[in-house]
């Protein structure tokens, strides 16, 4: 009895990785989300509301269906190990996106009931293997970059007090606090107006040229460069997690031996040298031959036979 129900899991488990796993259904997918998208930027404007309204709900409501009909399939997909499908973190995102604007609390809320709609829009990564490494390598620098903005804050605090202390009372508006200054040196992370605020502080003090030269090759290159390095080894950590750490290979086929190497054609020097060995081989072949012949010792004569003499014996005996 119990083996019926699980043959029928398997074969709709199978049809529905087949209908997952196809081009057009991330296609399609991705158009759902896509037109999603669209109708949240259109309901931003109060015309586009009172003209079509009822219309733009409508596709609201058709583009859940068909995010719900999706996230049915995916777990159609599990349907033979279920505890597969909440093991994808993509999945249990998609789950939580398309079933929290349905609970009671949120449903109510417009601001949490707008976020998670606007939550849509992120699916798309889910179906693209680039951008989901993307997000996998942003997510393994996270702990470099509480690193990163440790140091980085201990670098602009201690260039803000001293800001504090030598513009302080020229620039209160920029360098009046620790905190103005702070904020006025992490603007200029960007180097943009950097050439003011030198031309500025020369009319205050000369030591403001290494205050700020040492703060842009310090904050500004040595950080920004540290950031990017620990951005890119996060990409290639995310990179390869993202490749099959093995070929899962399900039966060993024998390798077939390899073919020959096709010998190329021998030029024609190498020809002319092959034809003088085989004459030479000829001729020596026919020298040893003739050497054999002459070696073997020559018959012997053979011995007349004696009947006559015999005969004659004979006729002497008579007379």
């Amino acid at each position: 009895m119990n083996e019926v129900p699980a043959a029928v899991r398997s074969r709709v488990a199978s049809w529905c990785e087949r209908v997952v796993g196809a081009e057009w259904f991330n296609a399609v997918a991705f158009g759902v989300i896509i037109v999603n998208a669209v109708v949240l930027g259109v309901e931003t404007y109060d015309r586009a509301l009172d003209r079509a309204g009822g219309a733009l709900l409508a596709v609201e409501y058709a583009c859940l269906a068909c995010f719900t009909l999706e996230l049915g399939l995916r777990f159609g997909a599990h349907l033979a190990a279920p505890r597969g499908f909440f093991r994808d973190g993509w999945n249990v995102f998609d789950l939580l996106v398309v079933c929290a604007p349905l609970l009671p609390g949120v449903r109510e809320n417009v601001t949490l009931l707008r976020l998670f709609r606007l939550a849509r829009v992120v699916r798309a990564v889910r179906l693209f293997p680039s951008l989901r490494m993307i997000i996998g390598g942003v997510l393994r620098s996270l702990p470099g970059l509480g690193s990163f903005l440790l140091i980085a804050t201990l670098t602009v605090y201690l260039y803000a007090m001293v800001g504090w202390m030598t513009f302080g009372d020229a620039y209160p508006d920029r360098y009046g606090t620790v905190g103005r200054a702070m904020l006025t040196l992490f603007l200029l992370l960007s180097l943009d107006g950097i050439t003011d605020a030198l031309e500025t502080g020369r009319l205050v003090s000369e030591w403001s040229i290494p205050y700020y030269t040492s703060y842009i090759i310090v904050a500004s290159y040595l950080l920004t460069n540290l950031l990017i390095g620990i951005v890119l080894k996060a990409l290639e950590e995310a990179h390869q997690a993202e490749q099959p750490a093995a070929a899962a290979v399900p039966e060993q086929q024998p390798t077939p031996a390899p073919a020959p190497p096709a010998v190329p054609d021998p030029p024609e020097s190498t020809q002319l040298v092959d034809e003088r060995l085989r004459e030479l081989r000829t001729a020596l072949n026919a020298l040893e031959a003739e050497l054999v012949r002459q070696r073997q010792p020559a018959p012997s004569p053979a011995r007349p036979r004696r009947r006559r003499s015999k005969a004659r014996r004979t006729a002497g005996s008579r007379t």
